[in-house]
C-alpha cells in the first residue's frame, strides 16, 4: 500500500465513522472523492476533495462537514496538521517522520516500486502497429509502436494480464499489389531488364524475395497469366514482410504475443459470425445506403446493402458491413476482427494513425453493439512524425522505396532515445524528431536530462567509496526539509502510474521522470553555492550515508519509469 493508498483509507475510514455517528448519511457514493497532492506547495503535502464530493448529496454545508473531516485526521499519528481552505477543501500536513518511512518503503519495494493490483482479473488486448506487410517498418509506424508497447508495459505494471497483438491486414488490394511488385524482382532475379510500373512498390527491399522465389521455382511462372502465381507469391511476399517487421520491432525492443490475419479471419467465417450476431439483434439491416455527404456524384446510383445500425451508437449515419460485389467493406472486416477479439479480452485498446480519425465513432459503435456495452474499448489516435536534421526536414531514401526506415533511425541513435523520445509528446499530439536534438547534452532534451540524472546517482556510490565512507546503517533523520521535499515529490510515482494506467496514456510517466529528474538536478545544483547541501560530505558520513539512500531512491524510481517505457538506465554518461 503507498502513501496515497493508505490516505484514501483513512478517508474512508473517517467517513465511516462520520456515517455511523450520524454527522454523514450512509450510502454515499465516494467515487470521485479524491486524494493528491495539492496544486499549490504552500497549502501541505495532501488534499482531499472529500467534503466538497459528499456535501449536496448529503444536504449539508461543504465547508461544515469538512471541518468534521478534519477534525477526525489531525488524530492520526502521521498527520502533522490539517487545514480547510475555501469553501471546504482539506488539506494536510505530514510529519517529517511520515516522508522518512515512504522513502524507506520505496528503497524496501525497489522494482516493485509504483506497481499495483488494479488491473487484477482484467485482460487487456492492445492492438498496436498493425502496419500493413507490403515493406520495413518507417517512422510513420515508429510513434505508434512505442506508445502502444509502452502501454501495454504501463498496463502490465499495474496489474492488468495484457495480450499484445498486430493485426496483419493481408486481405486487401494492397497484398495483391505487393504479389505484383514481387513478381516483378522474380523477373529481375532471372535476368530480366524491368522498370516499375507506377503503382506497384519499387523498394529494394523486394529484390531478395524475388530472388528466393527464382531460387525456388526458377522460370516456371514466367510469361504464365497472374491468375497461376498471385496467391503463391502473395503468401510468400506477406509472409518475407512480416519477418522483415518482426525484426524491426525487435530492434525497438517489440515483440508481439499474436499476430491475427485478416485473411484467415475471413477464411474462418467470422465476419458471417459477427452479421449473424448482430442481425439476430437487430443491429444490421437491408438497407439502402446514402450517398457521401457534401458530395455529388452524377453516377450514384441508392444500392441496397447491410447496414449496421451505428447512428444507435453516437455515429453520423449507419455503416454498410459489404460493397455491391459481396466482399466485406473494411469496416465491416474491422468490425469482425472486434467481434474475435473482445472474445478473449475484458478491455480492448487500438492504437491508430491519426488518419483514421473517421472510423473512431463506427467502430466504437460496433464493439458497443457486439459486446453489450460490457467492454471497455479505447482507441488511442497517434500523430505523425516529422524527422529533421538540425531544423531542416530530412530527406527521404531512395534505396528503401522513399521513406526513412525505422531500422536506420535506431541504428543512428539507439533504441532507447527513439522510445524515449516518442513518449515525450502526448499522442495525438504533432511531434518533430531531430536527428541532432534527440541525442543533445542539454536540459532541453528529456532522454539526456533523464539518464544524467541516474548517472549522478550511480556515480555517488563510486564516489563514496573512493572517499572510504562505508554505510552499514542509515539515520534518515539526518535529512531536512530540503532533503524531504524531492522525497515528496517521489512518492507521487505510484499515483502517476495509477493515473496513466487509468487514462491509456504512458507519456505521463515520460513527463513525471523529466520533472523528477529537474527537482534531483535542483538539489544536487544547490551544493554547488553550499557545501553543506552537497551529497557526498566525506566529513559528514551519517549525512553522506542519508543522503545517498535518498539518492537511491530516486534512481530506483527512475528506473522503474524507463522500464515501463522499455527503456534501459544509463550508469554513466559519456
Amino acid at each position: 500500500m503507498t502513501l496515497y493508498t493508505r490516505f484514501a483509507a483513512h478517508i474512508d475510514a473517517v467517513l465511516d465513522a462520520l456515517e455511523a455517528s450520524g454527522d454523514l448519511p450512509s450510502g454515499l457514493s465516494r467515487a470521485n472523492v479524491t486524494v493528491e497532492p495539492p496544486r499549490d506547495v504552500s497549502h501541505g503535502d495532501l488534499a482531499t476533495n472529500a467534503a466538497m464530493v459528499l456535501a449536496k448529496p448529503a444536504a449539508t454545508n461543504p465547508r461544515a462537514l469538512a471541518e468534521k473531516i478534519a477534525a477526525k485526521l489531525e488524530g492520526l499519528d502521521e498527520v502533522a496538521s490539517v487545514a480547510v481552505a475555501g469553501p471546504g477543501f482539506i488539506n494536510m500536513t505530514l510529519t517529517d517522520d511520515t516522508w522518512r518511512a515512504e522513502l524507506s518503503a520505496i528503497r524496501d519495494a525497489g522494482d516493485d516500486y509504483g506497481r499495483s493490483s488494479r488491473g487484477a482479473g482484467i485482460t487487456v488486448n492492445v492492438e498496436y502497429v498493425s502496419a500493413n506487410p507490403t515493406g520495413p517498418m518507417h517512422m510513420g509506424h515508429c510513434r505508434g509502436a512505442v506508445v502502444g508497447d509502452a502501454l501495454a508495459n504501463l498496463l502490465e505494471f499495474s496489474g492488468h494480464k495484457v495480450i499484445r497483438e498486430y493485426y496483419v491486414n493481408d486481405a486487401g488490394g494492397q497484398v495483391d499489389v505487393l504479389a505484383r511488385s514481387v513478381h516483378m524482382r522474380y523477373l529481375e532475379a532471372l535476368g530480366e531488364t524491368i522498370e516499375i510500373p507506377e503503382g506497384l512498390y519499387p523498394g529494394d527491399y523486394l529484390i531478395p524475395v524475388g530472388q528466393a522465389l527464382a531460387a525456388e521455382f526458377g522460370d516456371a511462372y514466367v510469361g504464365k497469366p497472374e491468375g497461376e502465381w498471385l496467391v503463391l507469391f502473395r503468401t510468400r511476399a506477406v509472409a518475407a514482410m512480416l519477418e522483415l517487421i518482426k525484426a524491426d520491432l525487435a530492434l525497438l525492443g517489440i515483440h508481439h504475443d499474436l499476430f491475427s490475419s485478416e485473411a484467415e479471419l475471413q477464411a474462418e467465417g467470422k465476419p458471417e459470425a459477427a452479421e449473424h450476431d448482430l442481425r439476430a439483434r437487430g443491429l444490421i439491416y437491408d438497407g439502402l445506403l446514402e450517398a457521401p455527404k457534401g458530395q455529388e456524384l452524377e453516377d450514384w446510383e441508392p444500392v441496397v446493402l447491410p447496414l449496421f445500425r451505428s447512428t444507435q451508437f453516437g455515429d453520423d449515419q449507419d455503416r454498410p458491413i459489404k460493397k455491391s460485389n459481396g466482399q466485406w467493406t473494411y469496416f465491416g472486416a474491422d468490425l469482425a476482427y472486434h467481434y474475435q477479439k473482445a472474445q478473449t479480452a475484458d478491455a480492448l485498446i487500438d492504437i491508430w494513425g491519426a488518419d483514421h480519425a473517421g472510423t473512431v465513432k463506427r467502430i466504437v459503435a460496433a464493439v458497443q453493439a457486439l459486446t453489450g456495452g460490457k467492454t471497455r474499448f479505447d482507441v488511442k489516435l497517434v500523430q505523425m512524425v516529422r524527422l529533421m536534421r538540425n531544423g531542416e526536414p530530412i530527406k527521404m531514401s531512395k534505396r528503401a522505396g522513399n521513406f526513412v526506415t525505422l531500422a536506420d533511425v535506431v541504428r543512428e541513435v539507439g533504441k532507447d532515445v527513439v522510445r524515449f523520445t516518442m513518449l515525450t509528446r502526448k499522442a495525438d499530439a504533432q511531434m518533430d524528431f531531430d536527428f541532432a536534438k534527440v541525442v543533445e547534452a542539454s536540459k532541453d532534451n528529456p532522454v539526456f536530462y533523464v539518464n544524467y540524472a541516474h548517472a549522478r546517482v550511480a556515480s555517488l556510490h563510486r564516489r563514496a567509496a573512493e572517499a572510504g565512507i562505508v554505510c552499514d546503517s542509515v539515520d534518515l533523520s539526518q535529512l531536512d526539509t530540503e532533503d524531504l521535499a524531492l522525497v515528496k515529490f517521489a512518492a507521487q510515482f505510484p499515483r502517476i502510474v495509477d493515473t496513466a494506467a487509468a487514462a491509456r496514456e504512458p507519456h505521463r510517466i515520460a513527463f513525471y521522470l523529466y520533472d523528477l529528474a529537474a527537482s534531483l538536478h535542483a538539489l544536487w545544483n544547490v551544493g554547488n553555492d553550499r557545501p553543506d547541501r552537497r551529497f557526498l560530505l566525506p566529513d559528514n558520513p551519517a549525512m553522506t550515508c542519508a543522503r545517498l539512500f535518498l539518492a537511491d531512491a530516486i534512481g530506483q524510481i527512475i528506473r522503474n519509469g524507463l522500464g515501463i517505457m522499455g527503456v534501459q538506465a544509463v550508469q554513466e554518461m559519456n
